[in-house]
């Protein structure tokens, strides 16, 4: 008796790639609002990160991996992360936020995947103007 093997049906697994991510946002928001009703403390985590309370439920909504570009993007420029950190990490997590509510994430994630993101990023990088002046401070 033969017995075939099936690889997986991709739309399925990706539906279900898709469902957990939404499971994982909903307990990420349901945790971020009980920390609201426990301690009140929205507005004072928002301001500590110097994003409004909106934004901040919007970050959330957008998951933890909504910034992984921004690494990449870095390195394709020659702009070292960690000494960006140490130096201005304030400025890191500004670009981090713009990261992730950019719109242009398909067009950047082909741009990098392509090697031509160094050349083409003033194009749709939402970062650019900071990116700009980060490499010509260096």
């Amino acid at each position: 008796m033969t017995t075939t093997q099936h690889e997986p049906y991709s739309f399925v697994t990706k539906v279900i790639g898709l469902f957990a991510d939404w499971l994982k946002q909903r307990r990420e928001l349901n945790e971020l609002m009980e920390y609201e009703a426990e301690f009140g403390g929205l507005e004072c985590v928002a301001r500590e990160l110097n994003v409004t309370p909106a934004d901040l439920e919007r970050l959330v909504r957008q998951g933890s991996q909504s910034a992984n570009e921004l690494p990449y993007m870095l390195t394709a420029l020659d702009i070292d992360e960690a000494a960006l950190r140490r130096a201005e990490p304030a400025l890191l997590r500004d670009m981090e936020r713009v990261c992730s509510f950019c719109t242009h994430k398909r067009q950047c994630h082909q741009e990098l995947a392509a090697g031509t993101a160094a050349t083409n990023y003033v194009e749709y990088c939402e970062n650019s103007d900071t990116i700009d002046t980060v490499r010509f401070k260096s």
